[in-house]
C-alpha cells in the first residue's frame, strides 16, 4: 500500500495550489523532453537535444510531468533552471504550498490514475490539462508540509545512495 498524502475531507482543486507555467525561454542546455524523462518516477537523464527557438521555462522547484502516455509516470522536481518541451507540463506551486510537498503529492499512483481517467487518445494518450487541475487535494499547513518533505526527502536520499552503491558493485 502506497503512502497517501491526500486526506480529502477538506479538499480543494489542484488549481488552487499550483499553476501551469507558460513563460518562454530561449534554448537551454537544461532541456527536458518526454524522451529524457525516466519512467516510474525515475527523474531525468541529460538531454542531447537543444531545440531552436523558445521552450517553456522551468525554475528550481517546478514539477515537470510528461503529458504523453501518463501511465509511464514520468515526473521530476527541477533542481536547476531550463526549458522543456510542450509535451511536458510544468507546474509551479503557489504561495503557502511547498513545491517538494506538491511533488510528492503528484508522485502518488492515485494522481497518475486520475490523469489517465481523463486522458485522450489510444496509441499515445495525453492528459487533459483542465481535468488535471481539478484533481482534489488537501494541503496542510506549511509547517506540516515541511515535516513531511523532510521525512520523504531523507528516504529519497537513502535510496539514491543505495542505488549508487549497487551501481558500483555491479
Amino acid at each position: 500500500m502506497g503512502l497517501i498524502l491526500n486526506d480529502l475531507k477538506n479538499a480543494c482543486e489542484l488549481e488552487h495550489v499550483c499553476d501551469y507555467v507558460n513563460n518562454r525561454t530561449t534554448s537551454s542546455m537544461n532541456y527536458i523532453s518526454t524522451e529524457n524523462m525516466l519512467p516510474n518516477k525515475g527523474g531525468i537523464s541529460e538531454s542531447t537535444i537543444i531545440p531552436p527557438g523558445t521552450t517553456t521555462e522551468y525554475k528550481i522547484g517546478d514539477i515537470l510531468i510528461s503529458n504523453i502516455r501518463p501511465y509511464f509516470q514520468k515526473i521530476w522536481c527541477a533542481d536547476r533552471c531550463g526549458g522543456c518541451s510542450a509535451d511536458v507540463l510544468c507546474i509551479r506551486a503557489k504561495e503557502n504550498t511547498d513545491s517538494k510537498y506538491l511533488y510528492y503529492l503528484l508522485s502518488q499512483q492515485a494522481f497518475f490514475d486520475y490523469v489517465m481517467s481523463g486522458a485522450k487518445g489510444c496509441k499515445m494518450p495525453r492528459g487533459d490539462k483542465k481535468q488535471i487541475m481539478q484533481w482534489p487535494v488537501n494541503i496542510p499547513a506549511i509547517d506540516v508540509q515541511k515535516k513531511v518533505v523532510a521525512i520523504l526527502s531523507s528516504l529519497d536520499n537513502k535510496i539514491r545512495l543505495n542505488r549508487r552503491i549497487n551501481d558500483n558493485l555491479g
